[in-house]
């Protein structure tokens, strides 16, 4: 006799090379999801990619969810950043996740959820953040217009992280000095780990999250909201 696990799910990860894409893909396939990764990194990529802007293969099943990870850490005075690196942190964070939305929004599941990424930086001041800020708060907004207009069938929420141990992050974090004054500056007093994003994003994909939608999840060692 042969068994179908009904609760399966097909997950596409866009951005799949990152860490916390890879932390949140190894957490969903040992829940025994199908996970779907799209790269321009061919070593995680399931087909090949060049540019999240441009045509996006084919997929032939219903998608049941959508994580969009792609993202840039551009910290400059904002008398240094020119207009273009506004708009190269647009197109990454912002116009990508529009193609990735709009090429894959068919065949999203009746019961299906999206998860954006986005950044402390959406919810608090900080220097020299004027491009992260301005594209990161362009995506939650994306996200909360997406939530109202795709509801009730497809949940959009969004994860908001602050310094976290990953490539991506290591001209700030290579260094033990480095790592223990990022780590001072949050109320938990450590850097996130990828593992603390797979976990969330893995909950937000789940049936356990079914009546949440519409959200920013801070996930910043308490950094947007306590001061201690």
């Amino acid at each position: 006799m042969h068994f179908v696990n009904l609760f399966m799910k097909t997950i596409l990860l866009v951005g799949a090379s990152s860490a916390m894409a890879q932390s949140t893909a190894k957490l969903l396939e040992q829940e025994g999801n199908r996970v779907i990764r799209l790269s321009r990194n061919a070593d995680y990529s399931d087909f090949p990619v060049l540019d999240y802007h441009e045509s996006l293969p084919a997929i032939d099943s219903a998608i049941d969810g959508i994580v969009y990870f792609p993202g840039t850490i551009q910290l400059k005075p904002f008398r240094s950043l020119k207009v273009e690196d506004f708009k190269q942190d647009l197109e990454i964070h912002v116009f990508g996740a529009i193609n990735v939305l709009k090429s894959y929004a068919s065949l999203l599941s009746e019961t299906s959820s999206v998860v954006l990424i986005s950044s402390v930086a959406a919810h608090i001041g900080m220097p020299f953040h004027a491009s992260v800020s301005l594209s990161k708060g362009a995506l939650e907004g994306l996200a909360l217009a997406l939530a109202a207009e795709w509801s009730p069938k497809t949940r959009v929420n969004v994860v908001a992280p602050s310094l976290t141990l990953t490539p991506m992050a290591e001209k700030l974090t290579n260094s033990p000095e480095k790592v223990e004054a990022g780590a001072n500056r949050h109320p938990l007093k450590r850097l996130g780990n990828p593992e603390d994003f797979g976990q969330i994003i893995s909950f937000l994909l789940s049936d356990n999250s079914t009546w949440i939608t519409g959200q920013s999840f801070a996930v910043d060692g308490g950094l947007s909201t306590l001061k201690v």
